[in-house]
């Protein structure tokens, strides 16, 4: 799953079609196809971010690492604990689902 995130995530920055942060996320949960929190999340804002998503039926993933490995991953020097990635293609979220399921069975 890590490679096919990274992927869709350094396009998605090139495109300018995603947003760093909780509140970014909750602002723009209505525009986007995914949510990808970190485990930096406080339980609070992780509560608000997956109720608006569910709300949006936007779907949440979590990623396997803390805000400073999202940030990494996202090519930063600094920490993200929530981004949303507002282009995506149907296949691809189908794909990170299907891997996200065969990882917690």
């Amino acid at each position: 799953m890590v490679k096919l995130l990274e992927k869709l995530i350094k396009d998605a920055i090139e495109d300018g079609k995603c947003s760093f942060g909780t509140k970014e996320a909750i602002s723009t949960i209505k525009n986007s196809k995914l949510i990808v929190l970190s485990h930096s999340v406080s339980e609070e804002t992780l509560e608000k971010i997956r109720e608006a998503a569910k709300s949006s039926k936007v779907p949440t993933l979590n990623y396997n690492g803390s805000s400073v490995e999202l940030g990494r991953l996202c090519g930063t020097q600094f920490r993200i604990s929530a981004l949303s990635l507002k282009t995506l293609s149907d296949t691809n979220l189908k794909a990170i689902t299907k891997e996200l399921e065969i990882e917690t069975k």
